[in-house]
């Protein structure tokens, strides 16, 4: 985009979006409704995603490529070799998974504050993308409130996606132009946002058009702006992934796996004592608060204590008995046969029978202390999901736990993903961390014992482990995080298993 051309448009800045009901707006994507002006990061977030590490190293060398086309000579070109590389192959409905599940939390960080205002002030919104359609239309409309999103059309055969581009192309230039003409038809948009030369065409068409100048350095919507906050994502990737990026993940992958089985190693083998000073010779970092209760014996006539965990990965019960220097049998819903194998600590898997649930619950509580995560499954965002309110029946011994853990490189959770790879991905990462913080012990007149029902129990629980984290209570559930994420409604089907009384992770 030359000066003289851009000189020829006003500055978003100018846009007034006050009395803009009635206007219909149309953007760009990438530079325009986004900070950043390209679009590798999330194509090779979706290569990442379905195709693993090969795939994102196909695209990877081939960015070289594409930049060139992109710069020298055509843009329409670079975009389609980034589009084959990424997608050639792909099942649509796995690409159409990622652009659910994956995308949106890294689109939602890096939307433009300027852009946003003018945008979000419309009654009808727009989006014209050389972007594939398909990659960008469920955060846009879900997420943006976008109406219409006009993107580059793949072509698909038999349920896969070819790499190539239907007619008319990649939507650039001309191409933009023609198809908000032919969506709009003689009734031109009222204002128009874009950020390159190649918004022109389109941009002429509306009444009203101006160019969003590219400063980086300006910061994105807050949180706490956004129209609606991204609660569940799912993904392997904790950062966008820039193409130095790109190459670092690809080349710590055979490192980080070799150093994830030795700490898992680590931790399956060596008694619980020493696992703590484990951890941190090999880089993970426990931090412990609070003080937790002593052990229970079981020569007591008291029940053990059962701790009441948040929910952040499958290795949280390995972390609450790292803590404590012992191993904490926990109850879960499902995991992996390999997680049964490599687990250090014992785990009964919960039938979803309340009866029966409560009854084995109340039979390992006899034989000591156990652990258990109401929220049923996981969640990465400053959020708790609703707590269960079975536990709050069965005991009055209740211990509040938060957990937190840090990831730099890969999330140690997944949705749609196989989840015997979980916590090789969280122990892939250079230097994990884990945060234990032990609450107070409830009180004996906050209890059910005391004449509270056990919702009341289960929401002050939730509360408390929300103030001390600084998160925010919802009323969400496991199966609207996988809904969102993957569809279904998160029920695993019991399948015939090995005799096994170890498991990992809740």
């Amino acid at each position: 985009m030359t000066a003289a051309a851009a000189a020829s448009f006003p500055s978003v800045r100018d846009c007034a979006s006050t009395g803009r009901e009635n206007d219909v707006v149309v953007a760009d994507m990438d530079g325009t409704l986004l900070r950043g002006r390209s679009s590798f990061p999330y194509f090779a977030l979706v290569a990442f995603e379905v195709g693993g590490a090969l795939r994102l190293l196909f695209l990877l060398l081939l960015s070289p490529l594409a930049g060139i086309l992109y710069y020298l000579i055509s843009e329409s070109a670079g975009i389609r070799v980034l589009i084959f590389a990424t997608f050639a192959g792909m099942r649509v409905s796995d690409i159409e998974s990622v652009a659910r599940a994956v995308l949106p939390k890294f689109y939602s960080g890096d939307l433009h504050p300027e852009s946003w205002r003018v945008f979000s002030a419309c009654r009808k919104r727009c989006v014209l993308t050389a972007n594939p359609r398909i990659m960008v239309e469920a955060f846009l409309k879900e997420f943006l409130g976008a109406d219409v999103v006009l993107g580059t059309e793949v072509s698909t055969y038999r349920g896969r996606a070819t790499g190539f581009v239907k007619p008319p192309g990649v939507l650039v230039g001309i191409n933009k132009a023609h198809a908000l003409k032919a969506a709009f038809a003689d009734d031109s948009p009222q204002i128009g946002l874009g950020d390159r030369n190649t918004d022109f065409p389109f941009m002429t068409l509306c009444k009203e058009s101006y160019i969003v100048p590219p400063k980086p350095e300006v910061k994105a919507v807050s949180v706490d702006k956004l129209p609606k906050p991204v609660i569940f994502h799912d993904g392997r990737l904790v950062q966008k992934p820039t193409p130095f990026l790109s190459l670092l993940i690809i080349l710590w992958i055979p490192v980080g796996f070799l150093l994830a089985c030795l700490r898992i190693a680590a931790g399956s083998l060596l008694p619980m004592p020493l696992v703590y000073y484990a951890f941190w010779a090999l880089g993970v970092r426990v931090t412990v608060k609070g003080t937790p209760p002593p052990p229970v014996t079981k020569s007591s006539v008291n029940s053990g204590v059962l701790f009441i965990c948040s929910h952040r990965t499958l290795l949280d019960p390995i972390f609450l008995s790292t803590a404590l220097g012992r191993p904490i049998p926990a109850v879960t819903y499902s995991v992996s046969r390999l997680s049964e194998i490599i687990s250090p600590i014992k785990t009964v898997r919960l039938s979803r029978d309340r009866a029966t649930d409560a009854a084995m619950i109340k039979k390992m509580l006899k034989e000591g202390d156990l652990a258990i995560c109401p929220e049923g499954t996981t969640c990465r965002e400053p959020f708790l999901l609703r707590f269960s309110s079975l536990f709050a029946e069965l005991t009055d011994e209740l211990v509040p736990v938060a957990m937190v853990n840090r990831m730099s490189m890969f999330h140690g959770t997944t949705a749609r993903g196989w989840k015997g790879m979980d916590p090789f991905y969280f122990f892939m990462n250079p230097s994990p961390a884990y945060e234990v913080t032990f609450l107070n012990k409830l009180p004996s007149e906050l209890t059910s014992g005391a004449g509270k029902s056990s919702h009341e129990v289960a929401n002050y629980i939730q509360r408390v482990i929300a103030a001390t984290l600084s998160y925010e209570c919802t009323t969400f559930t496991r199966k609207d995080k996988y809904r969102a994420l993957a569809g279904n409604d998160g029920t695993v089907a019991e399948k015939p298993r090995l005799k096994s009384k170890q498991v990992m992770g809740c």
